[in-house]
């Protein structure tokens, strides 16, 4: 199935999306890989899911990533006499370690690392920011506030903590148990949430030992103030814009969305733009304009994949969300301002032979207006090398390894094939033509440009890269 589009589409499952059958209509509608939420799934669900993605994979005959999205951490006060207490701006609300049920002077909090690590002047955030509070006093037992704006307080609300380094780790004990059965189920990305510094990714890669790849959520304040540090330890990044804007102001969150974005392409990570793309699409068909708008300025961005949450995995139209996101993308990248935006942000290659390789193959295939650049990868490296590129010719990517290819399906432009390993470098050539005619990417006559590295199976080696001709028969002409 050959996509219109570079940009990638992350589809969460659900209840709405939880059938082969209907995650085949995703697949169909535009979904590259899907996303499972391990906060509503446990192991069965799990399990069952993975089973029919790679069930719809071998129907399509086409890689297809499946990303499984840990809960990390999650803070939450304790419960109340009444259930509910009502508050007004200036009262003073203490948050204390009695586990006395609570009411409109104070409530349990059930985590002492908050305790100990709250300073005054620090802000509290509960229920996504409903209910704001400022610490005034903390003796590590019980925390003193003030009600800065919100009128209420409910059991078991959400607390965030916009101005406070937590010593937490990003596993609990549920995500590893967690972790461990993703893992044995063979996804191929782990997403890590409410990620605060690089080391919050060491336990996790060690647990991994490389059979999936990172993925750091950015969603609080400590991580936007090391982001280069954790995309250099991270496989990819998601700018989750849901958490952001509860802990940071929201006029900010557009801006933080570009500057993840763009570190993201510098680095040559992707970077997936998340949170409430589609949102009105929960329970209409259509989506509101700046809704659209929203998606297209991702697109736009470069981006390597937009995700829907709850409109692909609890909303009334699944397939339609996938479908109109689908067609934002297309849409977006045929305008005439595409190609020069992307090519604006552009950034220089380092100073290494295989970025030097995928610079050059740009450069020649958009100068000879080949039909496409095909590249051997069995790491993965080499593809992302040339989707870092941002070339206007489609990227074909070529892998022995069934798990790269499922990997790179979250790349920006990488059109994934599964093939053995060429015998040598006619072969390797004649493969990439074929593969290039039979994908529906060039006809007999075209030019492509192959590169790969020489010797062949030498992971890490791009060194060659090569202009071939499709010949009448479909394989590398003279």
């Amino acid at each position: 199935m050959k996509r219109q589009r570079n940009v990638r589409i992350l589809a969460t499952l659900g209840p709405s999306s939880s059938t082969e059958e209907m995650i085949r209509k995703l697949h169909e509608a535009g979904a590259d890989t899907f996303r499972i939420n391990m906060s509503h799934a446990d192991h069965d669900l799990m399990r069952r899911l993975v089973a029919m993605i790679r069930s719809v994979e071998r129907q399509v005959g086409r890689p297809i990533g499946i990303l499984a999205d840990l809960q990390g951490p999650k803070l939450r006060v304790g419960k109340f006499a009444e259930g509910t207490v009502a508050l007004k701006a200036g009262d003073t609300f203490i948050l204390d370690n009695d586990t006395t049920p609570g009411d409109s002077t104070r409530v349990h909090l059930p985590h002492p690392e908050i305790l100990a690590s709250v300073k005054p002047g620090d802000r509290l955030l509960i229920d996504d920011g409903k209910l704001q509070l400022k610490a005034v006093r903390n003796d590590g037992k019980a925390i003193e506030t003030v009600v800065v704006a919100g009128t209420k307080i409910s059991d078991k609300k959400g607390v965030s903590l916009p101005d406070t380094d937590l010593p937490l780790g990003a596993l609990t004990e549920k995500d590893r148990r967690d972790l461990d059965a993703v893992l044995q189920a063979e996804v191929d990305w782990i997403a890590l949430s409410f990620v605060q510094r690089p080391e919050d990714l060491a336990e996790v890669r060690k647990i991994a030992r490389g059979r999936a790849a990172l993925l750091s959520k950015i969603e609080k304040p400590q991580a936007v103030a090391r982001l280069a540090e954790i995309i250099e330890v991270s496989d990819a990044l998601m700018v989750a814009r849901g958490d952001l804007g509860v802990e940071m102001p929201l006029e900010a969150v557009p801006g933080i969305q570009k500057q993840i974005t763009r570190a993201c392409r510098k680095a040559g990570k992707p970077v997936v733009v998340a949170t409430q793309m589609l949102e009105s699409m929960i329970t209409a068909p259509v989506p509101t304009r700046a809704e659209v708008s929203d998606v297209s300025i991702a697109v736009f961005e470069g981006a390597d994949a937009i995700m829907l949450s709850a409109e692909s995995a609890a909303g009334q139209y699944p397939v339609e969300a996938v479908a109109m996101m689908n067609a934002i993308a297309v849409q977006v990248e045929k305008d005439p301002n595409y190609p020069s935006i992307i090519n604006a942000q552009r950034t220089a290659p380092e100073a290494t032979g295989a970025d030097a390789i995928s610079l050059a193959a740009r450069q020649i295939a958009e100068t000879l207006n080949l039909s496409a650049i095909v590249t051997y990868t069995a790491s993965g490296t080499t593809g992302l090398r040339a989707a870092r590129e941002r070339p206007q010719v489609p990227i074909i990517a070529l892998s022995p390894v069934v798990e790269t290819a499922r990997r790179l399906s979250l790349v920006w432009g990488l059109h994934c094939v599964v093939t053995p390993d060429a015998s040598d470098l006619d072969d390797m050539v004649d493969r990439a033509c074929r593969i290039t005619f039979s994908e529906g990417f060039g006809r007999a006559g075209d030019r492509v440009i192959v590169t790969a590295g020489v010797p062949l199976r030498t992971p890490g080696a791009t060194n060659m890269l090569r202009i071939a001709y499709i010949g009448s028969d479909g394989l590398g002409g003279i």
